[in-house]
């Protein structure tokens, strides 16, 4: 059952952003590892930059397909579910890239494509 639509993914870009940009000190990331710190910082930015810039309700300047920003959620969801294995990340950095990578693929994996109308002879004259 796939809910999440593009409005739906458009209103929640801007806080996850916000918050991949701000967790990282609140939560004091990076005790077990520095990446664990600017891998969510970076990874906010570049976030906020390619919801201003996604073609989506939301978006400032839309000159990125929609398609494209899923494709980035998505290498962004694998790459947070591999980064505690991958350099060693324990405690609450482990945590935290584990759910938010989690939550990211399960957001990307319940899209729900948008459907077009159906064209009718008439209209296509």
């Amino acid at each position: 059952m796939k809910f999440i639509t593009k409005k739906i993914h458009a209103l929640l870009d801007y806080p996850v952003a916000i918050s991949l940009i701000a967790a990282p000190t609140l939560l004091g990331l990076g005790a077990s590892h520095p990446l664990a710190f600017w891998l969510a910082t970076i990874t906010g930015v570049a976030a906020l930059v390619l919801t201003l810039l996604t073609d989506h309700q939301l978006g400032v300047w839309r000159v990125l397909p929609y398609s494209f920003h899923l494709l980035v959620d998505a290498i962004v969801g694998v790459t947070f579910l591999v980064a505690p294995l991958v350099f060693s990340f324990s405690g609450i950095d482990a945590w935290y890239y584990l759910l938010n990578g989690l939550t990211v693929v399960c957001v990307v994996g319940l899209h729900k494509k948008d459907e077009k109308p159906a064209v009718s002879v008439a209209a296509a004259k």
